[in-house]
């Protein structure tokens, strides 16, 4: 990422608390995103993410996404597993029969 995370937050305050003194939201996001050298689409999504991370929009908060991405990936992980286990077990049991057929 170009910016880091205190610029980010800054820009998102900024275009929240100079909201008023333009005309709407997105002029405040030009001039902010012009200022910061960002392009103003990329900021409006920061402050579209910041409303939703403070429940002011509806959607799935940052660190929500982080938790469903962590835990589909255990998942994955324990699919994985899972098969493993079944593969060696029905390996072993095969194991068993041919030795006791001998």
């Amino acid at each position: 990422n170009k910016f880091s995370p205190e610029v980010r937050e800054r820009a998102v305050r900024l275009v929240f608390d100079n909201e008023g003194q333009h005309g709407s939201r997105w002029q405040a996001i030009m001039s902010i995103a012009a200022k910061i050298g960002c392009a103003p689409q990329t900021l409006n999504d920061w402050v579209k993410k910041a409303e939703v991370n403070s429940g002011k929009r509806p959607g799935v908060s940052s660190e929500m996404a982080e938790r469903m991405k962590a835990l589909e990936r255990e998942n994955r992980e324990l699919r994985q597993a899972n098969e493993i286990l079944r593969k060696a077990s029905a390996y072993f049991a095969l194991a068993e029969l041919d030795r006791r057929s001998k």
